[in-house]
């Protein structure tokens, strides 16, 4: 597996991942996904040869805040790292953010992901999280 930057924006292959993992709210207004690859501070992806495994998508300045946007794996390749590969790779090329968040379902698996990452809830450090939405 090799993790580069996503820079041709795909748009099949894209709307495929985004569909594979059921995000419809993405592949239901392609034309906005697009705008927010384009718009993303930095976008990379877990590749096996020429094929696509999964992505992880950044925004923010890239100095006092970086806010993980998308993280997605195919699911038949889940489960084998790929996700914790993307994830660290932002971990280590933004080392010097002290604020790296993200917004999460709530289940316990993905709590357990994030949490196995470093990442903390916000209520157990004292703070609370905000949506308008």
């Amino acid at each position: 597996m090799e993790i580069r930057e996503y820079k041709t924006y795909n748009e099949p292959e894209i709307l495929r991942l985004y569909a594979s993992v059921g995000w419809t709210a993405y592949t239901d207004h392609p034309d906005v996904l697009r705008k927010g690859f384009e718009n993303s501070m930095l976008t990379l992806a877990a590749y096996e040869g020429n094929q696509l495994l999964g992505i992880i998508r950044a925004v923010g300045d890239g100095h006092t805040i970086v806010f993980v946007q998308d993280i997605l794996v195919f699911p038949e390749h889940q489960r084998k790292g790929i996700g914790s590969a993307l994830l660290q790779a932002i971990l280590d090329r933004y080392s010097h953010v002290r604020q790296i968040e993200l917004a999460t379902d709530n289940t316990l698996k993905t709590i357990a992901f994030y949490k196995s990452m470093g990442f903390h809830e916000m209520a157990e450090i004292g703070c609370c999280g905000f949506m308008k939405g």
